[in-house]
């Protein structure tokens, strides 16, 4: 198929079915003050999208853009899993993946909500900063918007991988106050990903249980025995 934005929207116009449409209704928080209020989902299963993104993985950087500026939920979906597969595919040069990286910061206005972050973050902006300075988490992690402050910690999973705690650790720390529970979530799920090096999670739990949201710790210690759990929930906040 023609890899074009408009060519992969009428794709996605021909997958969509009322009953996916239905579930999406159910699955995401539409009411006013929600995180997907006003967004427009148009029915298509996240399966299909993700095998429609494979399809079109060579997707020129600028046709991704346009798909994300699209106001269907599923369009920015497959933009975001076509610059996660391209940037991860061995022949994607560093020039394009130094592209990928750029569009995904410059039009994160366009990435909005919890599963678009977590489509590419991890896939796209934590590799390309394994091996360069990771200021611009910092800033993120410091954002308005809680999709960037989101993107900030997630990014970090790539340094777990490499066994690099330092910034999990201490973006955690910055987003320990966050009042939004899909950031709770997100810091929880990193710090589970750091169980690998139990002692520097411990040392962390040790100095921050006492003021980490409950959801936050919870998640964190989903590796832990139940004996250890209650320990450190024992000194968390109550609720």
């Amino acid at each position: 198929m023609e890899l074009t934005a408009d060519a992969i929207l009428d794709r996605l116009h021909a997958l969509r079915s009322d009953e996916e449409l239905e579930k999406y209704r159910r699955y995401f928080k539409f009411g006013e003050g929600e995180y997907a209020h006003g967004d427009t989902f148009i029915g298509v299963r996240m399966g299909h999208v993700f095998a429609l993104a494979k399809e079109c993985v060579l997707t020129p950087p600028a046709e991704i853009e346009k798909l994300m500026e699209a106001d269907i939920h599923e369009a920015r979906a497959a933009a975001m899993s076509i610059m996660a597969k391209q940037y991860a595919a061995r022949k994607t040069t560093p020039e394009r993946r130094q592209e990928l990286y750029d569009l995904y910061l410059r039009r994160h206005d366009r990435i909005n909500n919890w599963d678009l972050v977590d489509l590419a973050a991890w896939h796209v902006i934590g590799p390309h900063l394994v091996d360069r300075p990771r200021d611009a988490l910092y800033r993120l992690a410091k954002s308005d918007s809680m999709w960037e402050r989101r993107t900030s910690i997630l990014a970090t999973f790539a340094f777990i991988r490499h066994g690099q705690l330092d910034d999990t650790f201490a973006i955690s720390e910055l987003l320990m106050d966050d009042p939004e529970d899909l950031i709770h979530k997100a810091v929880g799920w990193m710090l589970r990903s750091a169980d690998g090096q139990r002692p520097a999670l411990n040392g962390f739990l040790d100095r921050h249980a006492a003021r980490m949201p409950r959801i936050m710790l919870r998640n964190a210690l989903e590796h832990y025995s139940a004996e250890e759990r209650a320990h450190y929930l024992a000194m968390g906040k109550a609720g």
